[in-house]
C-alpha cells in the first residue's frame, strides 16, 4: 500500500464470500454465546489496516476492544516475540525465574503512579488482574467488602461478573455471583436531572458518598473501592476528577484501598500513560492489560509494596502468568507507549477525532445525544430524542453496520449498548484519521436518512 493511497479498499460486497464461508464454519464449530460483532473473516492486519479473506481493506477503530494502542503487528513487538520464541516459549514463573518477567515487573514498578515503592504480579487477562487485585486488598486489609460503581465492567469471572454492572449482556443466567460486592451511583453528567448543572450533579454525588458509606456499606467493612477512571463498557464515561479525588480521600480516611482498573483506559489510551493521572489521583493498586501486550495476552497488578506483599507465598500466580513471549511483547510495547512523542501524538489525535465527532453531532442533533471521552478514547451516545435521551440501540447497530460498508470497523459500548465507541491505534496518520471520520460521517448520514432523522 502506497503512503498516499487511501487505507480503505473494498473489492467485494461486505461481507464477501470468503468471510461468509469462514463465519459459517465458526458458527458450526463455536457456540453463539462467543459473540461476534462483525461478519468479517480476517486474513492479516498491520497498523490501522485490516485485510479480510476476500482482499478488502478496512480501517480498524475497534482495536481489539482497546488492545491495539500501537496498532496491528508493530514491528518492534513482532521482532521481540520472534526473538523470544527462539529462546524460551514457556517455563512457568512458579517453577523458575526468567529475565522478561522480572524486567517487565521492574518496568511497571517504575512507571506506576506515586512515589511509594511498588511490586507487580503478572497475570494473563484483565479479569484475572482485577480479581487478583481484590484478593490482595482483602489479604492486606483483612476485610471482605468490594465497592464498585454503576456502569462498571471488570470481567467475566464469577467475582468480576459480580462487580460488573451490565446485567443482560454479561450476567443473565449465570448466578449466583460472589457476595460482598456493593454498588454506588455514578455521576453520569449526560443523564443528570433537568435543570441541574454538570458541576452540581457531580457535587451531589461527592456529597452523597458519605451517605452511601453508611446506607450501603460501612467503610470499616470495605477492602477496596475498584473503579475505572474511564468506564469502558459503561459508555466511555470519564470519572469526574472531583469524584475520584473524593473517593481517594475517603479511602485514606477509612483504611480502604483505591484500585484503579485501567485495563481498557490505560497504556496511553487517554493521551496519558495512566488515565488516573488526569485527575491527579494516585491509587494504591492499579490493574493493566489489553494494550500492555500489544496483542499478546498479559496483564499486571501493580501496587504499593506493603499492600502487594500481604498475600502468603503461593497465594498468587498461575501456570501461564508472566509467559516469556507476552512479557517480551509488553517490554517492546512500553518502549513506545511511554515516549513523550507517542503520548503527545495520542493527545493530538484525540483533539482531531473529537472535532470530527462534534461536527457529526452538530449535523445530527436529533439522535446524537452526546460526544464524550478522554483524549482519543471517544464515543457517541445515540438517543431517540435529545430531550428524553431514551437510548437508541437500533440506531447504534445501524451505524456500526453502515461504517463497515464504508470500510471502517466500529463497535458498540454503553450500559444500554447505544454508544458507538472509537478505539483506533494511537499512532495513525492524520490522513487515516480523516479517512475514518469521513466514513463515520457518511455512515451517520446514511442512517439518518434510513431512520427518518435527516
Amino acid at each position: 500500500m502506497r503512503i498516499d493511497e487511501p487505507s480503505v479498499r473494498l473489492v467485494t460486497e461486505v461481507p464477501g464470500p470468503g468471510s461468509r464461508a469462514l463465519i459459517a464454519r465458526r458458527e458450526a464449530a463455536m457456540p453463539p454465546g462467543a459473540a461476534k460483532l462483525t461478519p468479517l473473516g480476517v486474513a492479516s492486519a498491520h497498523g490501522a489496516v485490516v485485510t479480510d479473506v476476500d482482499g478488502n481493506r478496512f480501517l480498524d477503530f475497534a482495536g481489539g476492544i482497546g488492545t491495539l494502542a500501537l496498532g496491528h503487528t508493530p514491528a518492534k513487538v513482532v521482532d521481540a516475540v520472534r526473538d523470544q520464541a527462539e529462546r524460551l516459549l514457556h517455563m512457568c514463573a512458579i517453577v523458575a525465574t526468567y529475565e522478561p518477567a522480572v524486567a517487565l515487573c521492574e518496568r511497571l514498578n517504575a512507571l506506576a503512579p506515586g512515589s511509594a515503592p511498588k511490586r507487580t504480579v503478572l497475570m494473563n487477562s484483565g479479569a484475572e488482574a482485577v480479581e487478583t487485585a481484590v484478593h490482595i486488598a482483602r489479604s492486606f486489609t483483612k476485610r471482605q467488602g468490594v465497592v464498585v460503581v454503576e456502569g462498571a465492567y471488570h470481567g467475566r469471572t464469577n467475582l468480576t461478573l459480580a462487580m460488573t454492572s451490565k446485567f443482560n449482556l454479561f450476567k443473565k443466567g449465570y448466578g449466583p455471583f460472589a457476595p460482598e460486592v456493593y454498588r454506588l451511583p455514578f455521576p453520569n453528567t449526560y443523564r443528570r436531572p433537568e435543570g441541574l448543572s454538570a458541576e452540581a450533579w457531580v457535587a451531589w454525588h461527592c456529597d452523597n458518598l458519605a451517605h452511601a458509606f453508611t446506607a450501603i456499606v460501612d467503610p470499616s467493612h470495605v477492602a477496596a473501592v475498584v473503579i475505572e477512571p474511564v468506564l469502558g463498557e459503561g459508555g466511555f464515561l470519564p470519572v469526574p476528577a472531583a469524584f475520584l479525588q473524593r473517593l481517594r480521600a475517603l479511602c485514606d480516611a477509612h483504611g480502604m484501598l483505591l484500585v484503579c482498573d485501567e485495563i481498557q483506559c490505560g497504556m496511553g489510551r487517554t493521551g496519558r500513560l495512566w488515565a488516573c493521572e488526569h485527575a491527579g489521583v494516585v491509587p494504591d493498586v492499579i490493574t493493566t492489560a489489553k494494550s500492555l501486550g500489544a496483542g499478546m495476552p498479559v496483564s499486571a497488578v501493580v501496587g504499593r509494596a506493603d499492600v502487594m506483599e500481604a498475600p502468603h507465598p503461593g497465594g498468587l500466580g498461575g501456570t501461564y502468568s508472566g509467559n516469556p513471549l507476552s512479557c517480551a511483547a509488553a517490554l517492546a510495547a512500553l518502549d513506545e507507549l511511554t515516549t513523550p512523542a507517542f503520548l503527545a501524538r495520542a493527545g493530538d489525535l484525540g483533539e482531531r477525532l473529537r472535532a470530527g465527532l462534534l461536527a457529526i453531532q452538530a449535523r445530527h442533533r436529533g439522535f446524537v445525544g452526546d460526544v464524550r471521552g478522554l483524549g482519543p478514547m471517544l464515543a457517541l451516545e445515540l438517543v431517540r430524542d435529545p430531550m428524553s435521551r431514551e437510548p437508541w440501540l437500533e440506531a447504534t447497530q445501524a451505524v456500526n453496520a453502515a461504517t463497515l460498508q464504508r470500510g471502517l470497523i466500529t463497535i458498540r459500548a454503553g450500559l444500554h449498548s447505544n454508544c458507538v465507541r472509537l478505539l483506533p491505534p494511537l499512532n495513525i496518520t492524520d490522513a487515516q484519521a480523516d479517512e475514518a471520520l469521513a466514513a463515520l460521517s457518511g455512515a451517520f448520514d446514511d442512517v439518518a436518512r434510513a431512520l427518518g432523522k435527516s
